[in-house]
């Protein structure tokens, strides 16, 4: 899926279960799901409840470890027992944020893997993290927002998703949230 985005990487760093990537093909799908790292409790449970159904139907989850909806659903996903991809904007080496340690190892453990196209040792960068939304959306079937607000970076994945021809995915959320904006958005341009 990698090679097809008209700006792939490289190299791509890998870190954890090869077999994981390796699998990204015709017989396996994958699905990013993005969102807000300030994450509401109803973009909790509803982040979770398409993670974990997801994972147990056998999409391998790709996301990028940020905190809020990134977080929950690499963590939904191991809980369901499924299969993740953690794409960083930064070396496979240096779990960012340092909170999410414990989330990196358990990737690790429960058979994931972490990727990324910046080599080892590399700290993360304000434009490291467009460049991570790129990638999470060139090594994914389709795209799906579950909680962001209008200037989201989810969005960016989004854009990423429509522009590599994949299908994109978004969850309505109260019409009183500002967190519902980017899926709303999204709903509008055409988004499932």
């Amino acid at each position: 899926l990698l090679k097809q985005i008209p700006n792939a990487p490289i190299v791509l760093f890998l870190k954890g279960n090869i077999a994981v990537v390796r699998s990204l093909s015709a017989e396996s799908r994958t699905i990013a799901i993005v969102g807000t790292r300030h994450i509401t409790s109803y973009g909790r449970e509803i982040t979770k409840m398409f993670a974990s159904s997801l994972s147990e139907a056998g999409l391998i989850i790709v996301s990028g470890m940020a905190f809020g909806v990134d977080g929950v659903a690499h963590q939904a996903t191991i809980e369901a027992h499924g299969k993740t991809i953690a794409v960083l904007g930064n070396g496979v080496d240096l779990p960012y944020p340092r909170e999410n340690q414990k989330l990196y190892e358990e990737i690790l453990d429960s058979g994931g893997a972490i990727v990324s196209e910046y080599p080892p040792g590399e700290p993360p960068s304000v434009g490291s993290f467009p460049s991570r939304n790129r990638i999470v959306a060139g090594l994914s079937d389709g795209v799906l927002v579950t909680e962001g607000a209008s200037d989201s970076g989810s969005l960016i994945t989004a854009n990423f998703g429509l522009e590599f021809g994949r299908k994109v995915f978004a969850v309505p959320g109260p019409i009183t949230s500002s967190l519902s904006a980017a899926p709303l958005r999204l709903i509008e341009k055409g988004a499932k």
